[in-house]
């Protein structure tokens, strides 16, 4: 069914201060008409929630149109960038798409432009860089400073926006952006939608009493004030053009503390009985929508005015009629296959280098970052301590002297901030590569990692190539912090891949088989991997071959599978038996833990009929118990012994020399272990 034609008053999407002084009838019809619409569509929703015909629930933006409506009419919508939260469906009215298309986002069809996947205003539009909220609200923001920084480095002369309420406004993801986009000298205007109310917590019990928000941003370098969004629309519009335009040219982020209203609630279930008497009265006295109406109608416009609500409201009805008929999703087999971005193209690598060097994995890694910044263009690194100082381990050291700062960016301490501005910088073109110092400080960023950037594709159809480099795993007496082997941890969540290389050649060729990934790809780089001995590294056209399990050394009498440091003692292991018992085993590198490729250690335990597992993480809900699940279930009846799953011991990781030795397998532990199950 074709969507409804809009009435001709919408086809104007955009505004500029200055036709208040040309033609401002024309300006203020502008504005009046999408703030209607907005308004009247965020009731009709509403009514369309208590009939039973939307699902879960909604939130309104009942009081915010006088800011958003405003904003986002003033915006650039060919080059600039922005995300919305809850409350503003006029900006998302504006911005692009169809009504319909809003609407169907709303009644979850399959007409949804997340495929039903995501729920209410959890939606965007990637490709005109919009970006879809989450829940977590600060988690958001950085992503719009990727986008910004992005078209920034593409010569667009581009601004971005960022909303959060005040309740967001005490999230650490906050104060990271806007301390990374005060350092970065980001063009952002980050507003804050400030209602008095996080769901029913007044301001009064979120931070000290008399703070004015904006005040927070002179701590950050950057320019703050405060603006009433209920007051007249014509002022609030003047003096949000004066502060795009200021940001657009200067290149610097402005905070702007918004004051809105929430006239209905933190949402539909939201029964407002935390007000005090009097108070709803109050706020709804103050709505700018009619204050803005009997201006218009003072002007002598009240014939325009009925005549735009007229096909306004004819306008929605058409549109909830058309999107009712669309057809309820089906969950067919795109709904998993499209947790990952199709496969992407190999990338024209230069064939080098062509003869071998004798290198560490940790100048491998190097070899492979600086051949990657040398030949892609889009690429970037980013991470603590990477610059001059060449990172914690050294892996990074010279790429700041060869490729200058724009290309090796020495970040602050502020691991969520940073991973979503490279999250936003992925989407917009460019192809990040982050460093973790540590992988325990990944942890710092689980959000950014786990719930958006593995989720991207399947909630909005945006591929996100990016690399996290993790350096990982103990014996190196580091303690609990600076130890964690966390394959687990994050492969439990959909959407992210993952390669765990153990020697040289296999980390420089998981370099170059993540960067041209199109999904974010995690590379767990054991520590004590990075100068265990030099081998020889050169260019290998089979590089994306590190996806696929490798056979270390043939046997016959079990099939044994491990991954990172834990190669080397498993190949001592296996020499061991094969001397002194005469028994030899399968020994399989996976390499890519995730998606697993298990075909080849099938087929070997096909012929087994024995399995042993090993992997330096902690045992219960290891990687292991996957590994086990997956290799038996097709195989549980042909099993001649049950299945040896060896691990490290449940306890956080102990700093001492001599209990890290008792927390992590070891030659003579796995001995022990594999002599008592052959029995």
């Amino acid at each position: 069914m074709a969507f409804p034609t809009p009435p001709a008053i919408l086809a104007e999407r955009d505004l500029r201060a200055g036709e208040f002084d040309q033609n401002p009838a024309s300006a203020l019809l502008r504005l009046y008409a999408w703030m209607h619409l907005a308004r009247t569509g965020d009731n009709r929703i509403l009514d369309l929630f208590r009939q039973g015909l939307i699902k879960g629930t909604v939130t309104g933006g009942q009081g915010n149109e006088a800011l958003i409506v405003p904003l986002i009419l003033l915006a650039d919508k060919t080059i600039d960038a922005v995300s919305f939260t809850h409350r503003d469906f006029g900006g998302h009215l504006i911005w692009s798409d169809h009504l319909c298309d809003h609407l169907n986002q709303y009644f979850a069809n399959a007409g949804s432009p997340t495929k039903a996947r995501e729920g209410n205003v959890h939606h965007g539009d990637v490709k005109n860089r919009s970006l879809p909220m989450i829940s977590h609200l600060g988690s958001m923001l950085s992503h719009v400073l990727g986008v910004t920084d992005s078209q920034r480095r593409q010569g667009k002369p581009a601004v971005g926006f960022t909303f959060f309420g005040d309740g967001s406004s005490s999230t650490g993801d906050i104060h990271e952006s806007l301390n990374l986009a005060s350092l970065l000298s980001l063009p952002v205007v980050f507003i804050i939608e400030n209602n008095k109310y996080a769901y029913s917590t007044p301001v009064s019990e979120q931070f000290t009493a008399g703070t004015e928000l904006y005040q927070r941003a002179a701590g950050y370098g950057m320019e703050g004030y405060s603006l009433d969004a209920t007051g007249d629309v014509e002022t609030i519009t003047r003096t949000l053009a004066a502060a795009i335009d200021k940001v657009r040219s200067t290149s610097r982020p402005v905070l702007i503390e918004a004051h809105t209203l929430r006239m209905r609630g933190h949402a539909a279930y939201d029964t407002c009985d935390y007000l005090a008497p009097g108070e709803l009265d109050a706020i709804l006295a103050q709505d700018p929508l009619p204050k803005f109406r009997a201006k218009l109608v003072a002007a002598g416009h009240a014939a325009a005015l009925e005549k735009i609500e007229a096909e306004l409201h004819a306008f929605l009805e058409a549109c909830i009629q058309v999107s009712l008929a669309v057809a309820r999703p089906v969950a067919d087999a795109s709904l998993l296959a499209e947790v990952f971005a199709p496969p992407a193209p190999a990338l024209p690598w230069q064939p080098t280098p062509a003869a071998s060097e004798q290198l560490t994995s940790a100048q491998a890694i190097n070899a492979a970052l600086r051949k990657v910044l040398a030949e892609r263009p889009e690429s970037l690194i980013l991470g603590q301590d990477i610059g001059t100082y060449g990172g914690a381990f050294k892996v990074t050291d010279g790429l700041l002297k060869d490729f200058g700062r724009p290309r090796v960016f020495n970040t602050p301490l502020c691991e969520s901030a940073c991973t979503g501005w490279a999250i936003g910088m992925a989407l917009n073109g460019h192809r990040p590569i982050e460093e973790f110092q540590f992988a325990d400080f990944s942890t710092e960023a689980v959000t950014q990692i786990t719930l958006n950037a593995a989720t991207y594709h399947f909630r909005a159809g945006a591929a996100v190539p990016l690399v996290f480099r993790l350096p990982c795993g103990g014996g190196l007496t580091m303690g609990s912090f600076h130890s964690q082997e966390l394959e687990s941890l994050f492969l439990s969540m959909p959407g992210l891949k993952a390669i765990y290389p153990s020697t040289p050649q296999d980390a420089f060729n998981a370099i170059l088989a993540a960067y041209e990934d199109n999904n974010p790809v995690l590379i767990f780089e054991h520590k004590g991997l990075y100068r265990r001995g030099k081998h020889p590294v050169a260019w290998d056209k089979n590089y994306r071959d590190v996806w696929q399990p490798k056979l270390l050394r043939p046997g016959t009498y079990a099939t044994f599978v491990t991954y990172g440091e834990m190669t080397l003692p498993a190949a001592e292991a296996c020499a061991y038996f094969e001397n002194e018992y005469e028994k030899s085993f399968d020994l399989f590198d996976l390499r890519g833990l995730a998606p697993l490729q298990l075909d080849a250690i099938k087929a070997s335990l096909e012929r087994t009929h024995r399995l042993i597992v090993l992997h330096e993480g902690r045992r219960t809900h290891g990687f292991g118990a996957e590994l086990v699940a997956r290799l038996t279930e097709e195989h549980f009846f042909s099993l001649e012994a049950a299945p040896l799953r060896i691990a490290s011991a449940d306890m956080p990781v102990p700093f001492a020399p001599e209990l890290e030795l008792a927390y992590r397998p070891t030659r003579e532990k796995l001995i022990e272990q594999i002599a008592a199950w052959i029995g």
